[in-house]
């Protein structure tokens, strides 16, 4: 079964990072994607992932908007930390670790509130790195390896740094450069993807030591390692069931086929009116409301292209129509999850 995962994430890869606008996607699309994770939910001999319980408890009271910012305050921080993953196509790595870091903080009540390392996590978990990855990989990392801290890129042109870890010297920071990545036009500090300063990035060799720049007691890589006891949990295609997730658990990761259209994106309720398919993309889930102009039910969504993208880094995307297969792709730690320092667990 691993083979034939490995050849279809090989196919997927190859797809997502196609001649086009979106060169650094980096996840399978919608259709590759869920049948990667149902196949592994499906085995009754993979222990790590299982289907997650469909809601079945009273609908009334999942409220009729939520955002994980200010519904987990002592994690307002780390779930509002809008990572940036350069002209490489690791988003499967960056939706993780953003998400593992919000379920980490939610899990031990505020007491470890730190960004965990999107470098540790997209080129130690997975060869293939800034060539695409799957959902699954990153999640089984986490548990089997555990993952250091780490902030954004410590180099920022911008007049005030976007990271809110700025200046913590956390394990292993992100050591690929900030971009302008899409958009109708560049009001970033960046340069856009292919220009001088942002060219298209490989993959380079993954760390096994932290930064210099890092203090204790982050500053030893290998008892600065977080994971968590349980298993990774592959969501139903049901709103209420992910809905409820959020709420109680904190932010999860999914993905998505992207239309050319999505290139254009700078607010608003996002339906697709492009078919042309371009790739897949891994975000992050972070709540939903409904549009007060539109009256469009949606998702807020975190993504990593910076915080001078779209609305403030986030996007809204329809809710309910499993529009562009953001609904039938969702992964986090199970419900039942205990997150620390991996020595301690």
């Amino acid at each position: 079964m691993k083979l034939a995962l490995a050849l279809t994430l090989v196919s997927a890869a190859s797809a997502v990072n196609s001649p086009g606008f979106l060169k650094k996607l980096g996840a399978p699309k919608a259709e590759e994607g869920v049948a990667i994770l149902m196949s592994r939910a499906n085995d009754v001999n993979d222990d790590l992932f299982q289907h997650a319980p469909l809601f079945t408890g009273n609908k009334d009271s999942i409220p009729a908007e939520f955002d994980s910012v200010t519904g987990f305050p002592a994690c307002s921080k780390v779930i509002g930390d809008i990572r940036d993953q350069s002209n490489c196509g690791c988003c499967w790595a960056f939706g993780a670790a953003s998400a593992a870091s919000d379920r980490l903080c939610i899990s031990t009540n505020g007491t470890v509130a730190l960004p965990l390392s999107a470098q540790d996590t997209c080129f130690n978990a997975q060869r293939s790195g800034c060539n695409g990855g799957q959902l699954d990989t990153p999640w089984e990392f986490f548990k089997n390896t555990g993952v250091v801290t780490g902030t954004q890129q410590l180099e920022d042109v911008a007049d005030s740094p976007s990271d809110p870890f700025d200046g913590m010297n956390l394990c292993s920071a992100f050591s690929l450069p900030h971009c302008f990545h899409h958009g109708p036009e560049n009001t970033s500090p960046y340069p856009a993807e292919g220009d001088e300063g942002c060219a298209s990035q490989s993959t380079p060799r993954g760390p096994t030591s932290c930064d210099s720049t890092a203090d204790s007691p982050n500053a030893d890589f290998k008892s600065n390692k977080y994971s968590f006891k349980g298993t990774v949990e592959f969501f139903p295609n049901d709103v209420a069931t992910i809905q409820n997730a959020i709420m109680t658990n904190g932010p999860v990761e999914t993905a998505f086929t992207v239309y050319e259209d999505f290139e254009d994106y700078a607010g608003g309720v996002y339906v697709p009116a492009s078919r042309n398919s371009v790739g897949g993309h891994a975000v992050r889930i972070v709540g939903w409301g409904t549009d007060s102009e539109t009256n469009q039910d949606y998702w807020k969504v975190a993504n990593s292209w910076n915080p001078y993208w779209g609305e403030e880094g986030y996007f809204r995307i329809l809710r309910g129509e499993n529009t562009c297969g953001i609904e039938s792709q969702v992964v986090a730690s199970s419900a039942d999850a205990v997150w620390g320092l991996m020595s301690e667990l």
